[in-house]
């Protein structure tokens, strides 16, 4: 039956097949990038959850650590104990905060997407180098 095509059908057939294979291609890469957001909305939400629980306990801790030393030192060296405990949350601040900058700097969103749909670009001859 193939051979009763003329040339006009086999180039409608073969663009068909080329089109079925091109949406079944971008249906997986589709399905792959949204398992990897659920994946990695379910990381966010466990990991903001237990760093909400660590900072409440740890801001806890430091304020009874504070209390403690304050209250030590109440009567000879009040404002110095006060000013030393107000120092030390400024550099355990300004720590934080670099730290936080360092992990939002990291990309991790879509690796492994990104990474099949360089690998389907260079399959295809694309001469785009990925950037």
């Amino acid at each position: 039956m193939a051979d009763r095509q003329g040339p006009a059908e086999r180039v409608i057939t073969s663009v068909r097949r080329l089109l079925a294979t091109l949406v079944a291609t971008g249906e997986t890469r589709l399905r792959l990038a949204v398992l990897e957001l659920e994946a990695e909305r379910d990381r966010m939400l466990s990991l903001l959850l237990m760093a909400g629980a660590a900072l409440i306990t740890f801001s806890f801790a430091i304020g009874m650590l504070l209390l403690l030393l304050v209250v030590m030192y109440w009567e000879d060296h009040r404002l110095l104990a006060i000013g030393l405990c107000s120092a030390a949350l400024f550099v355990i601040a300004a720590l934080c905060l670099y730290g936080a900058k360092r992990i939002a700097k990291r990309r991790r969103l879509m690796q492994s997407t990104l990474s099949h749909l360089a690998q389907d670009r260079q399959a295809l001859g694309g001469s785009r180098e990925s950037s």
